[in-house]
Formats: structure tokens, sequence, C-alpha cells
């Protein structure tokens, strides 16, 4: 039966003006007036039977019979063609139909009528705020139910987001520092985790998703020093990014100095040099295929002791001169000194060993077939049918290189799945945490930065296609790309305090629910304002305690002085600091 059955004695008050999605009411009892709330949730008579529409309180205003002057200051329009009292301003965010075929009770985020000028206004309270609740939990039939946790207008009511649809497309989660940020993330992943095909990369930056264990999860740690020395690789959960991987762009910004006056000749020497070292690689006759097709960007291996060997002896050329019998320097004499030198540094620094210095096995031509298929596969299609999740720690990789290095393998997810016939494709999300350090709004040109800018903006804007859903998570996305926020449709905020931030959150809500953006700074820890396609309810929500969380809870700092024993190795974390490396 219809949940809302309102008697005209119950109203608030009655429509006065309506503008699109805008309604106005006056409410002429004082103790009604106090009844309701800003961001409470009212219900308004439909002018076709069978409906009423939902909408949230964005303004109340009570204005004192007789007053001595005239207010100080900009007055809102509405204000000066209304002098009325006892103003509520309601934003309609959708239709409750009492019937839909065989179905009661349907909630539904669009507007096919809006109200008539008298028509009354309720308050959604009590057991009708709870039985409203439970129609919208129940979105079994719009899509599959991913839990976040429970309404904050009814905890006994479950907040259900759309699966599909946060995936699809795309979704920010953002938060300050101690919100429940990474709480929220990990909350997720468990939802997607008992999915029994559920395929999933997670960019774990500082290491703090370590404690999320279990079949549904594998991780992944980039090699540090000490695993050069240990030998240690896929079998062990340890991964390297031979420098082979990398496309043209990614290595001009690696070795080439843009401010160097010889740059252009370094790049095209360089191009020409590794294009020769991977041609060398494709002799084979098994290759012909790829050799006839192949480019600068192509994921073949070739030895790049050979490139540098081919790089010195250009840099050393002498020609045959005017004379005969005499010599001058080559077109390309001492103007590539820069490049090799800054290719060499590179080589020896053992923090970039897992770029120059990978096992033999990484040379190989099916290593990166094993790769890929461990990082785009879903739990039943792996030998051990184990870890749909994948969490790839990079917290022992240089800050310099994290921007390449997090690309470099949002790439070959990406490029793997855009040259994957559409029936055999499987989705994949990818989980950008802390994405504002390799996602920047500010990047300088042929920068490392600007190499991962480009690739994540061309997932974000076409990923879609290719089943690659995309999730980025910071604590600034103030310093976040644009381009690739404004492609997110789904919103999970939590409190945020700095006013840059909360004006970028603020850009990504409907012009009709900019009011929720004055809610960030008000949130509470492990309270999230959800908005987007995945919601069928803007509205705030407590997220609930995941099964496995994360090493990011704050540090109680007076408790921790307040114990007896203190808790530091300073001996230890030297040790760690010149080893590059947690590992013993």
């Amino acid at each position: 039966m219809p949940i809302f059955n309102f008697t005209d004695d119950e109203a608030l008050g009655c429509v006065i003006s309506v503008d699109t999605a805008t309604v106005t009411i006056r409410v002429d009892s004082i103790e009604r007036l106090r009844r309701i709330q800003v961001n409470r949730l009212t219900v308004l008579q439909s002018s076709r039977a069978g409906q009423h529409l939902i909408g949230i309180v964005t303004r109340i205003t009570r204005r004192a019979e007789d007053r001595a002057e005239e207010p100080v200051g900009e007055v809102d329009p509405i204000d000066q063609v209304l002098p009325q009292n006892n103003l509520v301003r309601i934003t309609l965010i959708g239709t409750l139909l009492d019937r839909v075929g065989m179905q009661e009770n349907v909630f539904r985020r669009t507007l096919e009528t809006v109200p008539e000028i008298d028509a009354n206004c309720f308050a959604l309270e009590g057991e009708r705020l709870t039985q409203f609740m439970q129609v919208i939990s129940n979105v079994g039939a719009d899509g599959p139910r991913l839990s976040l946790g429970s309404f904050t207008l009814d905890d006994e009511a479950v907040a259900y987001l759309n699966g599909n649809k946060l995936f699809q497309r795309h979704a920010v989660i953002v938060g300050g520092t101690g919100s429940g940020k990474s709480w929220t993330t990990a909350r997720l992943l468990d939802q997607v985790a008992q999915l029994p095909q559920a395929n999933v990369i997670l960019f774990d930056i500082h290491g703090e998703y370590k404690p999320l264990v279990g079949d549904e999860f594998r991780h992944y740690r980039i090699a540090g020093p000490v695993d050069l020395e240990k030998g240690t690789g896929l079998a062990e959960g340890v991964l390297h990014l031979p420098y082979w991987l990398l496309g043209y762009e990614a290595l001009i910004s690696l070795f080439v100095d843009r401010t160097d006056q010889n740059a252009p000749n370094q790049s095209m020497m360089m191009t020409r040099c590794i294009t020769d070292a991977k041609r060398a690689t494709l002799a084979d006759p098994a290759h012909a295929d790829i050799l006839a097709n192949f480019t600068i960007d192509s994921p073949v291996p070739f030895d790049i002791s050979a490139v540098l060997t081919e790089l010195g002896r250009l840099n050393e050329e002498m020609v045959p001169g005017a004379k005969a019998g005499t010599e001058k320097q080559g077109p390309y004499f001492d103007k590539l000194s820069r490049l090799i030198a800054r290719l060499e540094a590179k080589r020896q620094d053992r923090r970039l060993g897992f770029i120059f210095q990978p096992p033999a096995q990484c040379m190989d031509m099916g290593w990166l077939a094993e790769v890929v298929h461990l990082l785009i596969c879903g739990r039943g299609a792996q030998a051990d049918a184990k870890g749909g999740i994948k969490i790839i720690d990079f917290s022992e990789v240089p800050s310099d290189v994290l921007p390449l290095m997090v690309s470099l393998l949002a790439r070959l997810v990406f490029t793997t799945n855009q040259w994957t016939e559409q029936a055999d494709r499987h989705p994949i999300a990818l989980l950008c945490d802390e994405a504002h350090l390799y996602i920047p709004e500010r990047a300088a040109a042929d920068s490392s930065d600007a190499v991962s800018v480009e690739i994540f903006e061309r997932i974000a804007k076409e990923g879609r296609k290719y089943g690659i859903g995309l999730v980025v998570i910071s604590q600034r996305p103030a310093e976040v790309n644009r381009t690739v926020l404004s492609q997110c449709n789904n919103v999970i905020a939590m409190r945020l305090t700095n006013g840059d931030d909360q004006t970028v959150i603020r850009r990504l809500l409907p012009d009709s629910l900019g009011s929720f953006g004055d809610l960030l700074p008000v949130l509470d820890i492990g309270e999230a304002l959800v908005v987007g396609d995945a919601s069928l309810l803007p509205t705030r929500v407590r997220v609930a305690e995941p099964r496995h969380k994360p090493n990011s809870q704050t540090v109680a700092f007076w408790d921790c002085w307040n114990e007896g024993a203190f808790k530091g190795d300073a001996p230890k974390s030297v040790k760690a600091w010149r080893r590059q490396s947690f590992q013993v």
C-alpha cells in the first residue's frame, strides 16, 4: 500500500512559488516551522494522482512582523518578490510513485510534474521517513546493491549504491586527513571483494592497505633495492617495471632535459637508437609480424647497454673532412653528453633498480603477458583462484618517478583492454589513492606529471568504452586535475575544511544541490555526502565499519605520550633509510 497518506491538517504549509526545480512554501504555524530543518526531506502534492514530489529543504526564513530598518546588504530576489513571513525554500529531487506496474512505492530521480500553487507540503519524519528510506534502500530492480553504510536521516535504513553506475560513470572519494577516506575505500573494497569475478586494482601509495588480506586480495610491491640483492620477483609478490615498458613521452621526460639547447637532437637520437635496439630484438623470424608493424611505443624488450653504446659512438663520431685524409666532428659530436650522463646516472641509481636492473626473466618477450594476466584478470581466471582485488604498494618508489610508474600500470591496463575483443573484455576498476600526487592540476609541459595526467585524462574520457572504471581518491581535490574530476559523475565527499577543496566539490554537484556543499566542513568523522548517478537519493551517509581496517587510523598523540614505553627504533629506521627499503 502507498506509504504516503497525508491529511490536509498535517500540512507544513502551502506552495506560493515554483521555479523549475525550486519551490517556496509559506508556513502559517510557528510550531510547524520549528519542526523543519535545513537538509531534511519534505513531500509535496503532485498535480498527478498517485504521485508525490520529494524535496530537500535548502533555506528557512522567518521575518519579524515589525521591521524598524530595511535589510542591509544583498537581498535574495525571491525575498524581494515574496515579502511574506515564514518561508521555506525546497529543492525538488525526485518523485515517489504509488504504483508502477506490479511494483508499489517506486522512487525515481525525475520530475515529470511540479507542484501547483497552494499545493500542500508535508514534513517527512517518523514512521513515514523510515518507510521512505527503506524504499530508497531497495535498489534491486535498478541494479546491483553496494552497501556503503546507513543514512544519517535514518540509521535503520541501509544506504545502497548502484554498483554498475558507480564504476561506469567514474567516482571521486575525497576527505581531509582523518575524515575516514581510507576507511570508506576499504568498505568499498569489502563489498566488491564479495563478488566471485571481482576485478580491481588499487594504487596504494603509502602501503596503508596491507591489512586487507584474504583470498579476495592479492598484494604486489614495487621492487626495492633489497629485492635486487635477493632476486625476488612475481612469485614473491614483487613487481619490476623494466624501462622497455615506458612509452616514448615517458622515456623522454625521464632522460632528456628540455631546457638543454641540444634537447631536440637528444630526443631524435634516442628515438633512433631505441628503435634500432627493438628491431634487433625482433630479428628472430618468429617475430616477423611484430617487426613489420612495431613503433617506438611498442612494448618490446631491448638492451639499454646497446643504446648507450650507440649514443656514445655518435657523441664522439668523427667524419671525413672536406680535404682528403682529414676528419671533422660529426653532426652530434658532444651534443649527447648530458643525455648519456643522465642515462648512466639513472642506471646506477639503486632506488630505480626496479626499472633499470630487472631480473633476466623481465627481458623475455613472454613476461609482459604474464604480468598483464595477473593485473587485469579477475579471480576466476587466476591459477590459484585468488586475488580479484590487486593492491599494488608504491611506498618504496621515489617520489620523482612515482607519476611515471603509476601511470605506466594504468597505461598497461588501458592499452590491453583497448586491444581486447569486446566480447572478451572483463571490466576492471582502477582505484587511485592519493591521486593528487600523480594526477596533479598543474603539471609542467613534457614533465613526468604531464605524461601521467595525459594517460589518466584519456582513461577518464574513454575508459567506459573499454570496460575501465576510475575511482579518484584524494585529500586535496583542489590539487587534482580538473578534467579527470569533471568526468567523475559520482561524489563521495567526507569532511573538507579547506575553502579551495570545498569549491572544487561544489562545482561537481548539480546546480540544484549546490547548498549541499555547505555541509562539507561540518560532516562527522566517517560521514559522507553521497551524490551522483549511483545514488537514488543525494544525502548524508554514515559509512559502515570495513572488515579489514587500513593502516591509516589517526595516531592518538596524547595517549601514546602517556604510555610507559617508547615505541621508536632509531637505528632500524636509519638502516631502512639507507637501504631505501623496509624489507630486511
